[in-house]
């Protein structure tokens, strides 16, 4: 399958990086500037798709100047060390906190193993590769990166995972949302929370939330996939679906310990959110559960509240 590229807003292209082999489930976006700019980069698996993507936008090896990514996980950023050498000449920009994983994945892949399985992990995103450290730049909120003509402020948006940020562009008000939204796939137009282990914090992630509300975008970039223009109805949706799960996540706790079956009556507990007859398409459903699963979402939602049980039981000991 042919590179897909397609321009989404001034001076911004959405290059499909066809992960897993599908269209329209994993973005990365070439934004036009002085310094041009590629934020997220999809996995490994899917460099030969992204380096055919900005070639066709003119982007050789020596055009790209920055790449900024929205978080380390591995649908986002697993393939940045192999497109690091691509592109020689691309300072890399992630947050603080994971800066040292993107020079060292060592624990970024040890810690994906164990949520996919090796066999699947490869599968899915194939080697990991370290970036030199010294292209590497921290990014924390309130940072600005300059790309010349226009320039990116970041905004802290933890929630997802401790390490995520979102990116707002000067020229056109667009505000890249990484994860921190969940998943909003253009063929389906659901929006479904993202909650995989092991850092999802519910609060953090309505309130960063609120902070993209606030700056009335006028569109929003989904990583998982593309612009959507009603950025309030939008934010809306993302927290009242964030608090739902979670709340029926602590409610199948009480019912069973056993992770299947917790996943099993979420999945159940929010078909509707697909078909208001309860009754989604199998296609659709499959494309949400290559990027996050079921059964992974319920494991993020049950260490969450395992965390906050143990943060309650030190705060009020017997």
């Amino acid at each position: 399958m042919r590179a897909q590229t397609e321009p989404v807003g001034t001076g911004i292209t959405a290059v499909d990086t066809l992960m897993a082999g599908r269209p329209r489930v994993t973005s990365a976006y070439l934004i036009a500037a002085t310094e041009p700019t590629l934020i997220e980069t999809g996995p490994t698996t899917s460099l030969a798709a992204v380096v055919e993507g900005l070639s066709s936008l003119g982007m050789g090896p020596t055009e790209l100047t920055h790449v900024i990514v929205t978080h380390i996980h591995l649908d986002h950023a697993g393939g940045v060390g192999r497109l690091a050498a691509a592109f020689p000449g691309a300072t890399v920009w992630v947050h603080e906190r994971g800066a040292a994983h993107l020079a060292d994945p060592t624990k970024l892949v040890r810690s994906a193993a164990r949520i996919y399985g090796d066999a699947r992990l490869h599968e899915l995103f194939g080697p990991v590769d370290p970036v030199p450290a010294d292209r590497i730049r921290s990014l924390s909120d309130g940072d600005r990166v300059d790309l010349g003509d226009r320039h990116i402020d970041v905004l802290y948006t933890p929630g997802h995972a401790s390490h995520h940020v979102a990116l707002a562009d000067s020229d056109s008000g667009a505000v890249f949302t990484g994860d921190a939204l969940g998943i909003h796939l253009p063929d389906v137009g659901v929006l479904r929370p993202a909650t995989p282990p092991p850092d999802i914090d519910v609060e953090l992630g309505v309130q960063s939330i609120d902070r993209i509300r606030q700056l009335r975008p006028p569109t929003l970039m989904f990583s998982h996939y593309g612009p959507v223009a009603e950025a309030d109805e939008l934010c809306h949706i993302a927290v009242s679906r964030l608090r739902k799960w979670a709340g029926i996540v602590r409610g199948a706790m009480e019912e069973t310990e056993d992770l299947d079956r917790i996943a099993v009556l979420l999945a159940d507990r929010t078909r509707d959110e697909f078909d208001a007859g309860g009754d989604p398409d199998p296609g659709d459903l499959e494309s949400y559960e290559v990027l996050s699963s079921m059964k992974m979402n319920a494991a993020g939602l049950v260490r969450y509240w395992e965390k906050r049980a143990a943060a309650q039981q030190e705060l009020s000991p017997d």
